[in-house]
């Protein structure tokens, strides 16, 4: 392996410190609505749980002091929530690092160069079956975090059949978004959302899967639009400079016995990828091991992502150094995930929180059905911004739904609270997972905005209409 490589996730530092500014700017507009908004708690039902409808204001408090909001960052992973945070860092690290050791011994280059050259004259249909995979990902399995491990792959076979680096991030990451958002079976917001609104969520599942369908269409429409313009203007490709240094790399230079090397390669690459498949899919499908997915998945990448170096390279100095290139590649997305995760923090902190949610229970008394779904809609929106965990706004939100009296079916609820859920997670600057994609990627995050900005236009009025649509005939 060579020396010089370059990091897998290779960061600019302008790039950083445009995320970074808008995240801090973001935590100290937090600090501010914490001295402007009144703090409020919630009251507390008799076995234990909190009861969203019993509000109390509380009097003459202050907002959250200065000194703890600007280290939220910091303290955040002593919070109730640290431990997931901790899980999700260390997840990321071992993630990169054990890609950083497939790339730098040549598994990503031969794994792409083999599935390229099967679907040389049928690369439209490869990247629709991709995009299709990834949305059912989201939407069946409720996957997102856990396929950051799969875009170096994808956006490395984009890059090798003639597209780029964001043809791959759009086919994968935002698709398993769109997918979360569409979802059928998501147990993380379909499922979730149902038990605790006390609905059944195969009720008509019908009417999910046709929207599920519709919006794999709209980003077919969107990643296809892409790939057309940039295969008539190259320049125009969002990860022009980052694609050429991937074409520019030699994986495997200087190695003995190159052809020999590369089918051992490809062998190990194939069986380490279809085990952590098969973990992730296990995992998701059997209920006492899906809080665990992520623990299992970092101790997989922790143990055969060097494993799978060694016997691949059979080279231990240099497979160890390239894993250690990943983990550093990797320690600016930690600051992210930090970033992100204080803005929650110091809601919670500052005691605000209770009173937006009870401001939002009064306001939507008394209004029409489709005005009391696009309200409802915009507040979780708004929710999101701040709360990133699914399963933590299904706690919130859906539990204040389920005793709150609104002419809205339980299931028209649930859908609701899935399309609000899910696109932003690839919208929202306080998305750790999209902020890490891009940075994988090499693309700025306003960049990303300006350039999606047809795709969520019309995914908002698609998801207006389906809401209109189901209201009328009784969904």
């Amino acid at each position: 392996m060579k020396k010089d490589k370059k990091a897998l996730v290779d960061l600019s530092t302008k790039t950083f410190l445009q995320v970074t500014a808008l995240l801090f700017a973001l935590m100290l507009a937090a600090i501010v609505l914490t001295y402007v908004i009144p703090k409020g708690a919630f009251g507390t039902t008799p076995d234990g749980g909190t009861d969203y409808l019993a509000y109390t204001r509380i009097e003459g408090a202050s907002g959250i002091p200065i000194w703890k909001g600007l280290l939220a960052p910091f303290l955040v992973f002593a919070s109730d929530n640290g431990l997931t945070l901790i899980m999700l860092s260390l997840f990321l690290v071992v993630i990169f690092a054990s890609f950083q050791v497939m790339n730098d011994v040549g598994g990503i280059r031969v794994l792409v160069g083999a599935v390229a050259g099967r679907f040389e004259k049928r690369k439209a249909l490869l990247l629709s079956m991709i995009a299709l995979v990834f949305m059912a990902f989201g939407a069946f399995l409720g996957l997102f975090e856990e396929m950051l491990s799969m875009l170096p792959i994808v956006t490395a076979l984009c890059v090798l059949i003639g597209y780029d680096s964001f043809t791959g991030f759009l086919a994968s990451i935002v698709a398993c978004g769109f997918g979360f958002a569409s979802a059928i079976t998501n147990p993380f917001t379909v499922l979730l959302a149902s038990e605790i609104i006390d609905t059944n969520p195969m009720t008509h599942i019908t009417y999910r899967i046709l929207i599920f369908l519709v919006m794999y269409l709209l980003l077919l429409g969107f990643l296809f639009l892409y790939v057309r313009r940039i295969k008539k203007d190259p320049s125009s490709s969002l990860t022009q400079a980052h694609d050429e240094t991937l074409k520019a790399a030699e994986p495997t230079a200087g190695l003995p016995d190159l052809h020999k090397i590369e089918r051992r390669t490809r062998i190990v690459y194939v069986v380490f990828l279809l085990l952590c498949l098969a973990l992730i899919i296990a995992c998701s499908a059997v209920s006492a091991l899906r809080d665990y997915t992520v623990v299992v998945l970092i101790a997989y990448f922790l143990i055969f992502g060097p494993v799978a170096g060694l016997i691949s390279s059979r080279d231990a100095k240099a497979v160890f150094k390239s894993f250690g290139s990943g983990v550093v590649g990797a320690l600016p997305t930690i600051v992210f995930i930090a970033l992100a995760s204080s803005i929650k923090y110091i809601f919670d902190e500052g005691a605000i929180m209770p009173t937006i949610v009870h401001s939002i229970n009064t306001l939507v008394a008394g209004h029409s059905p489709f005005v009391v779904a696009l309200v409802l809609y915009a507040i979780i929106l708004v929710l999101e911004f701040f709360i990133s965990s699914s399963t933590a706004k299904a706690i919130l939100v859906m539990g204040m739904l389920a005793v709150v009296s609104v002419p809205l079916s339980k299931q028209m609820l649930v859908l609701i609270y899935t399309f609000a859920d899910g696109y932003t997670n690839v919208l929202f600057p306080t998305s750790p997972v999209l902020l890490i994609s891009l940075s994988m990627i090499g693309v700025d995050y306003f960049k990303w905005v300006k350039k999606s900005v047809p795709l969520f236009v019309a995914n908002l009025a698609l998801v207006v209409l389906f809401l209109a649509i189901g209201i009328a005939f009784g969904y």
